[in-house]
C-alpha cells in the first residue's frame, strides 16, 4: 500500500517566529526547548514511522503548483494521500480546495472533506452551526467592513480575530481589548492586515480544554488536555496566542503549559466528551480532529473552536492526547491512514452493489 504525505510549503512555514532574537538574550526563563520549525524533518519522520508499520511511503511538497502533485500521481499512483495541505497560494480558504481536487480525481485521502474543511474555516457560520445545535459558543458581534464606529453590547473583555484565518493566525498577544478605543483600533488593524471580516467575542476567563477526537464511523474522545496558564505573567491574558502556538522566543510560549490528562470533575467531563462528539458530528469531521473549549468560572462549557486535521508533529496537542490514549506516535498515524483505506473499501463496495 503505497502512501503519499501530501504537503505545501514555498517558504520556511505560514509560520514565522522572530529570528532576530537569541536564546541569550531572553528576559524570562524558557520552559520548552527553543528550536527553528522544520517541516520537512516532521514530513519525514512521518513518511519512516509510516514505513515501518508497512507501508511504501514519501513525502511531496507540492509548492504551489498543482502539477507536480498531478505529475506525481500519474507516476508513482499512491493508494492513500496523507493530506498535510493547509493552504495553497498563502490563502487557507484554498486548503479546501486540494482536498476537493482529491474527491474530484476519486483519490482516497486522510482527514476532513472539503466542505467541512471550508466551514470550520468560517468561524462565524461553525458558531451558527454549533449555537443553533444547542452547544454554547462565546457571544459575538460580526463585523463585514470597516466603518467609523462599531456597534458593541458586549462585555468587556473581549477577543478580536480575523473571521477567516487557522492556527491563531491574527490572534497575537493584543487580541484582547479592555475598552472600545482600543476595540476600535484592533478592529481596523485585523480589516487592514488580513482584509477579511472580522469577529469580535466576549473573552471566557476560565480554563482552556483541548479535546482530540479520533475516529471516521464510531468516533472517540481521546484524554483531555487542559493549557496551564499559572506561570502567565499579569500583563498577558491567559489564552494560547499566536506567539504561545508559533514563537518560541516569546514568553507566552513558555508560559502556556500543555498538561494531559487535565483533572476534571466527572459531571464536566462527561459534558465536555458529549459537546465534542456532539461538534464532530453537526461538522461532518472525520479521523482526527480537535476541539477548543473554555470552562468558566461558574463552570459553563464554551466551544471556541474545531479544528479539523489538526497539528501531527509529535509534540503537538492531538498526538499528546494519544499518547495518553497509550497508542504510540507511529501507531497514531498508522490509524489515521487505515481510516482512509477502510473508508475507501466501503465507498468501493457500495459502488459495486449499486452497478449490479
Amino acid at each position: 500500500m503505497k502512501v503519499a504525505i501530501v504537503y505545501n510549503d514555498i517558504s520556511v512555514s505560514k509560520i514565522s517566529v522572530s529570528h532576530n532574537k537569541s536564546e541569550d538574550n531572553l528576559n524570562f526563563e524558557p520552559h520548552f526547548e527553543i528550536e527553528d520549525y522544520d517541516s520537512e524533518s516532521e514530513f519525514n519522520l512521518i513518511a519512516s514511522l509510516l514505513i515501518k508499520s508497512g507501508y511504501e511511503a514519501y513525502t511531496l511538497n507540492i509548492k504551489d503548483n498543482i502539477k507536480i502533485f498531478l505529475d506525481d500521481y500519474k507516476k508513482n499512483k499512491p493508494d492513500v494521500v496523507f493530506n498535510l495541505v493547509e493552504l495553497f497560494r498563502d490563502t487557507p480558504s484554498l486548503e479546501m480546495s486540494f482536498c476537493g481536487l482529491l474527491e474530484l480525481l476519486n483519490i482516497p485521502y486522510t482527514g476532513a472533506p472539503p466542505i467541512t474543511l471550508g466551514t470550520c474555516q468560517n468561524k462565524v457560520l461553525t458558531k451558527g452551526i454549533l449555537s443553533s445545535n444547542g452547544i454554547r459558543t462565546p457571544k459575538f458581534i460580526y463585523i463585514k467592513e470597516p466603518k467609523n464606529d462599531y456597534p458593541n453590547d458586549l462585555q468587556f473583555p473581549v477577543i478580536v480575530k480575523p473571521s477567516l484565518e487557522d492556527a491563531s493566525v491574527g490572534i497575537d498577544v493584543d487580541a484582547v481589548v479592555e475598552n472600545y478605543d482600543k476595540l476600535k483600533k484592533r478592529i481596523n488593524y485585523i480589516f487592514k492586515e488580513y482584509k477579511q471580516p472580522v469577529l469580535v467575542e466576549e473573552f471566557i476567563e476560565g480554563r482552556e480544554l483541548n479535546v482530540a477526537v479520533v475516529g471516521d464511523r464510531r468516533p472517540k474522545v481521546l484524554p483531555i488536555s487542559e493549557i496551564d496558564f499559572s506561570e502567565m505573567p499579569d500583563n498577558l491574558y491567559n489564552f494560547v496566542s499566536y506567539q504561545a502556538k508559533w514563537d518560541p522566543y516569546h514568553e507566552s510560549y513558555h508560559k502556556t503549559i500543555p498538561v494531559c490528562p487535565s483533572q476534571l470533575p466527572r459531571r464536566i467531563e462527561i459534558t465536555v466528551h458529549e459537546t465534542a462528539l456532539r461538534c464532530f458530528h453537526l461538522l461532518g469531521l472525520r479521523d482526527y480532529a480537535r476541539i477548543d473549549m473554555r470552562l468558566s468560572k461558574d463552570n459553563k462549557i464554551y466551544v471556541l473552536e474545531a479544528n479539523p486535521n489538526p497539528d501531527l508533529t509529535e509534540d503537538a496537542g492531538f498526538i499528546r492526547s494519544m499518547k495518553a490514549a497509550k497508542y504510540s506516535y507511529r501507531s497514531s498515524l498508522k490509524m489515521i491512514v487505515d481510516f482512509a483505506i477502510k473508508r475507501n473499501k466501503r465507498k468501493n463496495l457500495i459502488n459495486a452493489s449499486v452497478e449490479k
